[in-house]
């Protein structure tokens, strides 16, 4: 009687996301977590159900989820699997629901076999064992919205807790930073790491904070051998020896390095790759490691790895690039100070003339406490202010960010703010150059009404498409 009762359970979960992705569609709404959150009212052991059909490969960690998903799609495709994905960015367990369900049909018979998911690192601790996924990537853990995750350390046990149930999944984690390698140690899975080599990230653009500067194990503080950026690096403790672990994927130079992209020297198991990626940012280096890693398991070989590299594009608000009436305009997230950071630094390649905006807002997906923003350093700012015409800002909390920047030293008769989204992008072109770069720095769900914008205006795809 259970089982048929859970069947029903399932007959109709399904029948209803499904039901509801269609109409929310329909209404230009992304239905993709609200069906999902229904369905597992529905039937909450959907993804215990499930678990055993699909190839799960989830990624999670505090910045590069969505691009290092967007990577390892690109894996997928050219090793010609079919799959599904939250392309979205939904990673909550209703988002996640709502992919599992549209891969199947309305029988429950997996459409295709392979589930690709970005997930949120709080809701991974109760999804993981429930899933079993073949394949984790855990990206870095850094001080992320106190009012949603707490403090890094619980955010770091929430996702061990989900590995701890998980003993047979492959592992991918970053060996740079102390708190992710750490996840290796002492579990029975498989690990693969990935990093960058002994000092191969220039010295000018080196960014450390103290997010963890003390042994996880010990609480001694660490001592580097190289630094990268936060608390990523070459550690070493030296009082009980945790150290950086081997990388088996890393990038050991990188040949060339601007606003525009980057061009690395990836050595791998096989060998030593070449690639000049389209993709701007010392974060992305450690994103496309990430999927160079999955490459491998993949069997893919140098030239497939090499062609997935050089051909990804940014996409929903990473680095998102289009034309606008003859300028580029770039769309970057900005959700915590490291990540906030090397957004920064990445401006700092900045050689033309530019705009720049940044809109905040403080609602829950973003984070309502707002005090995060001045450990973020707009100070360095400073040194590029004569090629950037003006500063905008906008969003809920665009005065809260103009006196961050006055603070920070940018001219307070350079600073403008502009609530309406529409005004803000006409001001944005008519104060910049034919062929100058507009660059829009929005949290979550600014990005989000940006975006809605631009479809409006620029033809722009839906965010889950």
């Amino acid at each position: 009687m259970k089982k048929f009762i859970v069947k029903f359970r399932i007959g109709v979960s399904i029948i209803m996301t499904k039901f509801l992705v269609f109409v929310l569609r329909l209404m230009g709404r992304g239905g993709t977590s609200l069906p999902g959150k229904i369905a597992l009212k529905i039937c909450p052991e959907l993804f215990s159900e499930f678990s055993d059909r699909f190839r799960i490969i989830m990624i999670t960690g505090t910045n590069g989820k969505t691009t290092t998903s967007r990577i390892v799609a690109g894996m997928l495709d050219q090793a010609g699997i079919k799959y599904v994905t939250n392309k979205s960015g939904a990673n909550l367990s209703s988002g996640i629901a709502t992919t599992i369900v549209s891969a199947l049909s309305l029988f429950g018979k997996p459409l295709v076999r392979t589930a690709l998911l970005e997930t949120d690192e709080a809701a991974f601790k109760t999804i993981a064992p429930m899933l079993k996924p073949e394949l984790v990537i855990v990206t870095n853990f850094f001080r992320d919205q106190l009012d949603r995750f707490g403090e890094l350390y619980t955010t770091l046990s929430n996702v061990r807790e989900g590995i701890k149930g998980s003993p047979d999944t492959k592992l991918i984690l970053n060996a740079d930073d102390s708190l992710c390698a750490s996840l290796g140690r002492d579990v029975p899975n498989q690990v693969i790491y990935f990093g960058l080599g002994d000092k191969v990230y220039p010295d000018e653009y080196i960014e450390a904070n103290t997010d963890a500067a003390f042994c996880i194990n010990c609480k001694s503080r660490y001592n580097y051998h190289s630094s990268f950026f936060g608390h990523l690096g070459h550690f070493q403790c030296p009082s009980c020896g945790y150290e950086r672990p081997h990388a088996q994927i890393e990038c050991t130079q990188i040949l060339e390095y601007d606003n525009l992209s980057s061009t690395i020297e990836i050595q791998m198991p096989s060998g030593k790759i070449t690639v000049k990626l389209a993709l701007p940012g010392l974060y992305n280096i450690y994103n496309a490691l990430a999927g160079a890693a999955i490459g491998r398991i993949l069997d893919l070989d140098e030239n497939e790895l090499t062609h997935v590299l050089e051909g990804f594009e940014c996409g929903f608000g990473r680095m998102e690039s289009l034309d606008v009436e003859g300028r580029n305009l770039r769309l970057i997230l900005v959700k915590n100070p490291t990540g906030f950071n090397q957004v920064l630094r990445y401006l700092l390649t900045q050689n033309d003339n530019c705009v720049l905006a940044f809109i905040i807002n403080d609602k829950l997906a973003d984070g309502t406490d707002i005090s995060w923003l001045w450990d973020v350093d707009f100070e360095i700012l400073s040194f590029i202010a004569n090629k950037i015409r003006k500063f905008f800002v906008s969003g809920i909390r665009a005065e809260d960010m103009a006196v961050r920047l006055k603070y920070a030293g940018i001219q307070h008769e350079n600073i403008f703010i502009e609530h309406d989204s529409e005004k803000l992008i006409s001001k944005m072109i008519e104060a910049s150059g034919e062929k100058e770069t507009l660059y829009i720095l929005p949290t979550y769900t600014a990005m989000l009404d940006i975006r809605k914008n631009f479809k409006e205006r620029f033809n722009l795809k839906e965010f889950w498409e």
